[in-house]
């Protein structure tokens, strides 16, 4: 028995990834399971993972952008269940490309699954979670809620605005006292298929970024990220970094203020791939 046990958690995204990850993580634990995602296969492949461990499941194709369909999944969750007790706003995507070359339907998209899927589930189950008298809430950043990147200006801008939600409503939660836990989480670089399922820029070798990505950034596996991020959830924790390089980055960061900035412009300069774009 864990403090998982009989728990109602919510995961979206969880189709492959962090999601699956989590998903299957916590079924081994007990807990029932509300898990979506756009991706009805991959889906489809967790749900039976998670059932072969025992775990009760509901599965549900869920668009995370569409707002009154994730109100509406979220009174099915309950309804299905009786109660939630843990929402893990996993749901993302990525964006690779200079903002001068950029279109503003690309960062829209960002923004929209990013930082509005976050602000949609936090929305429709907050109440829910209250209700529980024993909720948490996690919000999935970025170790790019915490350092920009170039390149990365709508990732970063939807990442940083999921970390400054998140913080700011911990403190209402603590303020009203509500019985509601939350936690901010923020991954380095992780062995997904994030990077070759993200959009890209005009001019932009999406190939060739997602290749760099995996070979020289993605350093920790999805499974090794939900149990870091379980862990965090059962030591109520305000904030969870993970990997080796969102600790040390974290730390440099706060360490030399905004002067990391030049130091990151003249490294990316020399070492990501150029961009193709006139």
């Amino acid at each position: 028995m864990s403090e998982f046990t009989g728990k109602v958690a919510v995961v979206t995204g969880a189709g492959s990834g962090i999601g699956r990850a989590l998903a299957l993580n916590l079924a081994r634990q007990g807990a029932k399971l509300a898990l979506s995602d756009m991706d009805s296969v991959g889906l489809a492949e967790t749900v039976r993972q998670a059932r072969a461990l025992g775990a009760e499941v509901k599965d549900d194709h869920l668009d995370v952008t569409q707002r009154e369909a994730v109100f509406a999944y979220a009174e099915a969750v309950v309804a299905h269940f009786g109660k939630v007790n843990q929402v893990y706003n996993n749901a993302g995507i990525a964006y690779h490309g200079e903002f001068e070359k950029s279109e503003f339907k690309d960062f829209e998209k960002v923004m929209d699954v990013d930082f509005w899927g976050v602000v949609n589930g936090t929305k429709a189950f907050l109440p829910h979670l209250i209700a529980s008298g024993d909720g948490h809430l996690v919000n999935i950043s970025s170790l790019f809620g915490i350092l920009s990147m170039p390149g990365q200006s709508a990732y970063n801008s939807a990442k940083f605005a999921v970390r400054g939600f998140t913080e700011s409503l911990r403190q209402e939660m603590l303020i009203a006292k509500h019985p509601v836990k939350v936690t901010c989480v923020h991954p380095g670089g992780i062995k997904t298929a994030i990077a070759r399922n993200a959009i890209a820029g005009p001019g932009e070798d999406l190939a060739t970024f997602s290749d760099f990505f995996d070979r020289k950034l993605a350093r920790t596996s999805p499974e090794d990220a939900a149990r870091t991020i379980v862990n965090g959830v059962r030591k109520s924790k305000a904030r969870v970094l993970i990997g080796a390089d969102a600790k040390f980055l974290d730390a440099w960061v706060r360490l030399v203020g905004s002067g990391y900035q030049r130091v990151v412009a003249i490294i990316a300069g020399r070492v990501m791939p150029k961009s193709n774009a006139k």
